[in-house]
């Protein structure tokens, strides 16, 4: 699992043991995550935007409107750091201490660029579009002029990009085990549930395929 970190600054220090250096699992980790975050600093002051993404090969896409303060402020290549996580479980330990989460989480750190060139720019929305709801853009009006100039695209490169992932079972500390409480995991997952129509959707328009059997991604 760890085969070594891209970056100084990308080496998972804090339990070293739970690092994912593979592009491969940090792809799947990126492509199965619905949200990321992406962190910038703005005049000093630290910002934290939720926002979701889509990865493209070498490069992760966001997307927000071309007003945004933080994508103004990214756009011109400042440094940046996007993340994505994966609940996977609730782990309950014999200890406080020793309590936990199953996660698989990824972060990349890099320059964030606009996306100037128009085939790239709508292969990304489409992209962003098709990572949340497959087969939604072709059943939808695509953007037009002035929604397209109204958006903004910024790329991320996977160049220096770790992941860290914790599984498995509680870690109690041996002279806890005969603690008469339970320990183990509560398995979380992400469920869809069924599709609502909006108030104003004209009558005799069926739920889609697509919208009917959704089923978040999975690696």
């Amino acid at each position: 699992m760890n085969t070594g970190a891209p970056s100084e600054r990308t080496r998972i220090r804090r339990q070293p043991k739970r690092a994912v250096y593979d592009r491969e699992r940090i792809d799947a980790i990126l492509d199965e995550a619905l949200i990321c975050h992406l962190g910038l600093a703005v005049e000093g002051q630290p910002f934290v935007v939720p926002t979701i993404h889509a990865r493209l090969g070498d490069a992760v896409y966001v997307h927000g409107s071309s007003a945004s303060r933080a994508i103004r402020s990214l756009a011109g290549g400042v440094p940046a750091c996007l993340t994505a996580t994966i609940l996977d479980g609730v782990v309950l330990a014999r200890s406080a201490f020793h309590h936990s989460m199953n996660y698989r989480s990824v972060m990349v750190v890099g320059e964030a660029w606009r996306v100037t060139d128009a085939a790239e720019k709508e292969r990304a929305l489409v992209a962003i579009s098709e990572h949340v709801c497959p087969g939604r853009w072709d059943d939808v009006r695509a953007p037009n002029r002035l929604e397209l100039k109204a958006t903004s695209v910024l790329r991320i490169g996977l160049e220096e990009a770790s992941a860290k992932v914790r599984q498995g079972p509680p870690g109690d500390d041996d002279e806890d085990l005969a603690l008469s409480c339970w320990a183990g995991v509560v398995p979380l997952s992400l469920v869809a549930g069924a599709p609502v129509p909006a108030p104003d959707l004209r009558e005799g328009i069926a739920v889609p395929g697509y919208a009917a059997s959704f089923r978040p991604p999975a690696s």
